[in-house]
């Protein structure tokens, strides 16, 4: 087995545990609460590449729930790769329309991680069941591919205010994992929320997305998971199975973004 390594555990703290501080009116202008950006690695299905993650140094493992993914793996499969993981290495399940009970059902077999709805959920939805977990939790906002500027993310995120962090993925047909990016540039310039960059991410392009998005939100964190995958000798990208070699340059390229000044 790799050899693992701590890494720091994912912020922020979720602002239902953070007490100390009153939310920021909207439209105040965003504060960055760190450069150091945040990786997760999605969508894993094989335990060497659950160690790659780990020694390249992600600090979240995204666990797909949503049985028509290709990338799905049982609640009891997840554990299983769950155990590899160190310490302040986070495991993250990600949920589409499911209902609360096995949502908890789910997490009765990992004692720690985040949830991710990334379907329909309304607030009350997601903040139900993360009560139900005691877990924080993210939501993904489906953002078109063509004009960003329609959706209206200062809403989104006054309404899902609860969230860890929303997140930011391309609208695709069915959920998640298109590999599609969006027009980064048209995303409002001050969002009062802690933001991940979903949708579309690769080792060549995370740089310029980071650079774009980091001064739009609370902070900034990335989210991968076709844009680290193996591709088969078809050329057509192998689903649920990541290449090491990307996700060494994937973090490389986060960690050359963050030495750019904000």
């Amino acid at each position: 087995m790799a050899a693992m390594t701590a890494h720091p555990a994912p912020d922020p703290v979720p602002r239902a545990q953070a007490g100390a501080s009153a939310p920021v009116p909207v439209g105040t202008p965003a504060r960055s609460l760190s450069t150091r950006t945040r990786i997760k690695i999605c969508g894993l299905t094989r335990e060497q590449d659950v160690d790659a993650a780990v020694d390249a140094g992600v600090d979240a493992i995204g666990f797909v729930m949503y049985e028509k993914s290709p990338r799905y793996v049982t609640p009891l499969r997840a554990a299983e790769l769950a155990r590899r993981l160190p310490p302040f290495v986070t495991p993250v399940l990600l949920f589409v329309n499911e209902k609360t009970a096995n949502i908890v059902a789910a997490c009765d077999h990992l004692p720690l991680g985040m949830l991710q709805f990334h379907g329909d959920e309304n607030p009350a939805q997601c903040e139900d069941a993360g009560r139900a977990c005691h877990r924080p939790w993210l939501r993904a906002a489906r953002i078109p591919v063509q004009g960003s500027s329609v959706f209206d993310l200062i809403k989104f995120a006054t309404d899902y205010s609860q969230a860890n962090a929303i997140l930011l993925d391309a609208h695709v047909d069915g959920f998640g994992g298109g590999g599609k990016t969006f027009n980064w540039s048209l995303l409002p310039p001050s969002v009062n929320a802690h933001l991940v960059l979903s949708g579309g991410l690769t080792p060549a392009n995370v740089t310029e997305g980071i650079l774009q998005v980091r001064p739009r939100g609370l902070s900034l964190a990335v989210d991968v998971s076709s844009g680290v995958e193996a591709v088969g000798p078809d050329g057509n990208v192998l689903k649920g199975i990541k290449d090491p070699k990307k996700i060494d340059q994937f973090v490389a390229a986060v960690r050359a973004a963050d030495r750019q000044p904000a």
